[in-house]
């Protein structure tokens, strides 16, 4: 390697491991598991351009016969653990089953790629490791760029990182291959994988940005709810038209729910007031893990809170979105009782389920007036959520409504009327 080589891939490197250090920094100030993926991420990079651009045999000596099977499986790996990752930040399994399905394929068949690819013939495992790792970065672009389609506002930042890694992956193996690349062309390669790197970052950055917002905004901003910190009066009203106008361009199968929270009269006897908004936020933050940080959630008043799902994989879906937000919500919470105490209080509550279909229409007044119907008739049943049935017109429980096949992993009990 010559100097002009390594002052290039040593700078690339620089460039990625600041990435790296400035979100393990982060991850050391305030620790989520999204911030440990990014961590994890910008070091699976630096690991993968540092063997790839030959600077770690630089660095130091190293073991022929592991040289090669670390630069054979360096990429399949990358791009598997990208896609496994990439699946969870574009919440891809509540939001497209097609987007889900692939990455979820990628995320493990491009590691056991890379592991037959050591068994090729000599000379080959190298290109057919980079042809393995740029048909899976391939796929990763154009799925990213599908969700962008589908009204993810962070993913056009996505899809350009994995757009700079098609370059990067090919220009990193053809140095491997020590094919006839001028310090000119290294420098274009090394600037891709930096960008890569940055983009993806950035993306993954904003994303978590996001989820801290929801979690920890300001309670004094204005039009957010003092209480749960959620959106709120007007501002809620806007997130929910626009989430109604994205989903209407994309045409997709979308869900509008409505969770109402009676009895709390009860509650307040219970712990005071004090002990109402203690169980508020709970419900906020239990409702807002199921839906997701790309899904709108809003306080519509003081005993409901509504929410806009923008995708879902198909109708059967929204029975699985009613019972487990049902059933999460009416778990016990712990509270403080009037006495300084904690109790236990058990939020009796009603989930009403809206199917938006490709083709509807209806103003957002209309299906927010309709998900709370659903949700003040789902208070007689079992499961605590209702839905129209397709068939009948009639208000059912989610679990009795005709809504597609069930995915059945053993045998459930039947749910009736309570």
């Amino acid at each position: 390697m010559s100097a002009q080589e390594l002052i290039i891939w040593s700078l690339a490197l620089g460039a990625i491991a600041a990435m790296a250090v400035t979100r393990a920094v982060e991850l050391t100030a305030s620790p989520s598991h999204s911030r440990l993926q990014g961590v994890a991420y910008h070091l699976t990079v630096f690991v993968f351009v540092l063997i790839e651009s030959g600077l770690a045999a630089q660095w130091g000596p190293m073991n022929p016969r592991l040289m090669l099977p670390a630069q054979v499986l360096a990429g399949p790996v990358l791009v598997g653990l990208s896609n496994f990752w990439i699946r969870g930040w574009l919440y891809a399994a509540q939001r497209d089953r097609l987007t889900s399905a692939f990455l979820r394929a990628t995320a493990l068949a491009l590691p056991v790629g890379g592991l037959a690819c050591l068994a090729l013939a000599p000379g080959q495992p190298l290109p057919a490791a980079a042809l393995l790792s740029l048909a899976g970065g391939t796929v990763t672009c154009w799925l990213t760029v599908r969700a962008a389609l589908l009204g993810d506002r962070l993913a056009p930042i996505m899809a350009a990182g994995c757009l700079f890694t098609l370059p990067a992956i090919a220009g990193l193996y053809a140095v491997a291959l020590h094919l006839p690349l001028d310090p000119g062309w290294q420098i274009v390669v090394a600037i891709c994988a930096a960008l890569s790197n940055g983009l993806t970052g950035f993306a993954l950055w904003r994303r978590d940005l996001h989820q801290w917002k929801a979690w920890r905004a300001d309670a004094t901003a204005s039009q957010l709810d003092p209480v749960t910190r959620l959106a709120s009066g007007g501002t809620l009203v806007r997130k929910l038209v626009q989430a109604l106008q994205r989903r209407r361009r994309s045409r997709r199968e979308g869900a509008a729910l409505a969770i109402l929270v009676f009895d709390v009269e009860r509650v307040a006897a219970q712990a005071g007031s004090a002990g109402v908004n203690e169980m508020f936020i709970v419900l906020a933050s239990r409702i807002q893990r199921q839906l997701g940080a790309v899904n709108p959630l809003g306080r519509y008043y003081d005993r409901c809170f509504v929410s806009l799902v923008e995708s879902i994989h198909s109708p059967g879906r929204l029975r699985t979105l009613g019972l487990r937000i049902a059933a999460c919500a009416r778990r016990p919470i712990r509270v403080t009782g009037a006495g300084g105490h904690p109790i236990e209080v058990q939020p009796d509550i009603g989930v009403g389920v809206v199917h938006l279909r490709p083709a509807s229409s209806d103003a957002i007044e209309d299906i927010l007036h309709n998900a709370q119907r659903m949700a003040e008739a789902a208070r007689g049943m079992r499961s605590r959520a209702a839905i129209i049935d397709p068939v009948t017109g009639e208000v059912v429980p989610v679990e009795q409504a005709q809504l597609g096949a069930r995915r059945r992993r053993g045998p459930a009990p039947s749910m009736r009327h309570a």
